[in-house]
């Protein structure tokens, strides 16, 4: 057979094969938005808005479930993941109701929907099967990489934060005002990376280009000075390794000493500043220092505020205005920012630096229980499929990239909170562990047992059923057809 009547060409593979490939991940496209734009830097005036464009695109990506959802014409969650999804509402709704202003509260409604319900669910919605998770993930780590090498050159060219009188915290496009931004999407991108790795086939390309990207990606990390990140990565990476098995986690452990000791012993990386940063982690109750006073102190203040309404809280939004009343004079007026393009600025502290104090002060225990409660149903339902998908091989590295983003960003809650650009990207990282844990898997653990219907199917139902409006896939929603065979009245 000639190479024309095959179909190739010496130029490339077959282009109806390059075609069905981009029109395979299309309906990612809106997904995949969400995070590029994360690398648009933020408005940074003193009267800039809470908004950015990865906030404007996550809307368009709600819109866009929302249309395919009223398209396909089929239930878009089971009842398990409707519940899941959203359990959140019930406390949101009841902390706006119940704030002494609640149209001030209003705002705060609509960022927890979105960051906690609305773009969770879509991210349910559009992933399909294995290879988009995959590819969301190589799109975490792709914009890390960018994020990382940005906060690198701040450090080497001391254009960073301001750091002990020195502009070298690296920040990326976050700048000052957001210095836990990029050591987010830097944690983001490692924790995607090493189950990648762990997940593929040894030996293969992709677990060389994934160890490849979770080590470089460790020096933005470091370069951070974010503490919470660097204890959050340690520990999620540690169970990623533990969960494949501990003869390969010790192995890790000693190749990750060993380039702990190149990058700070040998080539310096940070060396003093570093160290001194690792030692003060030590001392967070013996001798702590300001930042962490002023984290104590607003911490006994969400308590405070709990204690007062101890059912639904003051309400969203609530704690600037009730922190002053509930905090000791330990609590200092602000921290100063400065650096990275930006002039020095006091920041008020408008929150406690915990999400799960911030949600137990202002949506009180009604609130925790229903966005905790929710959190902690995920992360079960994403356990108890765990052994199944490290047994069969076949979905190992989206349980491991799925278990790992939401054990991060629950271990990173301790000490932090929303807030800032990068807050969208959470939402994006709840919904990959949601989709994982609550999406119906079929008889071979694979994910999407094809199912449609008005009666039911799920998130992977919707999705197959109207991807692109109208093309088909192995979730969709149309009669089985056999290996080589076209469908009634289409082509194969």
């Amino acid at each position: 057979m000639s190479r024309a009547s095959s179909g190739t060409s010496a130029y490339g593979p077959r282009l109806p094969a390059a075609r069905a490939a981009a029109g395979r991940h299309a309906h990612l496209l809106p997904l995949l938005a969400v995070v590029a734009l994360l690398l648009v830097p933020p408005g940074r005036g003193p009267d800039a808005g809470g908004g950015t464009l990865a906030d404007a695109a996550s809307g368009l990506l709600v819109l866009w479930c929302l249309v395919r959802v009223a398209r396909a014409r089929v239930r878009p969650l089971t009842r398990l993941a409707a519940v899941v999804v959203g359990l959140p509402v019930v406390g949101l709704c009841a902390a706006a109701v119940t704030a002494h202003d609640p149209a001030a509260a209003l705002p705060g409604l609509v960022r927890h929907l979105q960051v906690f319900v609305l773009v969770p669910a879509a991210v349910v919605l559009t992933l399909r099967d294995r290879r988009d998770l995959v590819a969301v993930a190589w799109a975490l780590i792709g914009l890390a990489l960018v994020q990382g090498g940005v906060g690198v050159v701040q450090y080497a060219t001391g254009t960073g934060a301001s750091y002990r009188g020195e502009d070298v915290r690296a920040v990326g496009t976050f700048g000052p005002t957001d210095v836990m931004g990029m050591a987010t999407v830097v944690a983001y991108g490692i924790v995607a990376a090493v189950g990648l790795a762990l997940g593929a086939p040894a030996r293969s390309r992709a677990r060389v280009a994934a160890l490849g990207c979770a080590a470089l990606l460790a020096v933005p990390l470091v370069l951070s000075f974010s503490r919470g990140a660097w204890i959050a990565t340690l520990l999620v990476c540690a169970a990623q390794l533990v969960a494949t098995g501990p003869r390969r986690a010790l192995r890790a452990a000693l190749a990750a000493g060993a380039l702990a000791v190149v990058l700070v012993g040998g080539l310096g990386v940070g060396s003093a500043m570093v160290q001194e940063r690792v030692a003060s982690i030590t001392r967070v109750t013996a001798a702590p220092d300001r930042s962490v006073t002023d984290r104590y102190t607003m911490w006994a203040a969400a308590a405070g505020m709990w204690r007062d309404r101890p059912l639904t809280g003051v309400g969203l939004k609530g704690f600037p205005a009730h922190r002053d009343s509930h905090a000791s004079l330990a609590l200092s007026s602000g921290s100063d920012t400065a650096g990275a393009g930006m002039g020095f600025r006091r920041q008020p502290l408008l929150s406690p630096h915990n999400m799960y104090l911030l949600v137990l002060g202002e949506q009180g225990l009604l609130g925790l229980l229903a966005l905790g409660g929710g959190w902690l149903a995920l992360l079960l339902c994403g356990c108890r499929r765990l052994p199944a998908a490290l047994r069969t091989g076949r979905e190992a590295d989206c349980a491991l990239v799925a278990l790992g983003l939401l054990g991060w960003q629950l271990v990173d809650f301790l000490y932090a909170d929303i807030g800032g650009p990068s807050t969208v990207l959470t939402a994006v990282v709840l919904g990959v562990s949601a989709w994982w844990a609550l999406a119906p898997r079929d008889a071979g653990g694979g994910a999407g047992a094809a199912r449609t219907g008005a009666a039911g199917g799920g998130p992977e139902a919707v999705s197959g059923a109207l991807s692109g409006f109208g093309a088909r896939s192995r979730f969709g929603g149309g009669p089985a057809t056999a290996p080589g065979t076209a469908p009634p009245g289409g082509r194969p």
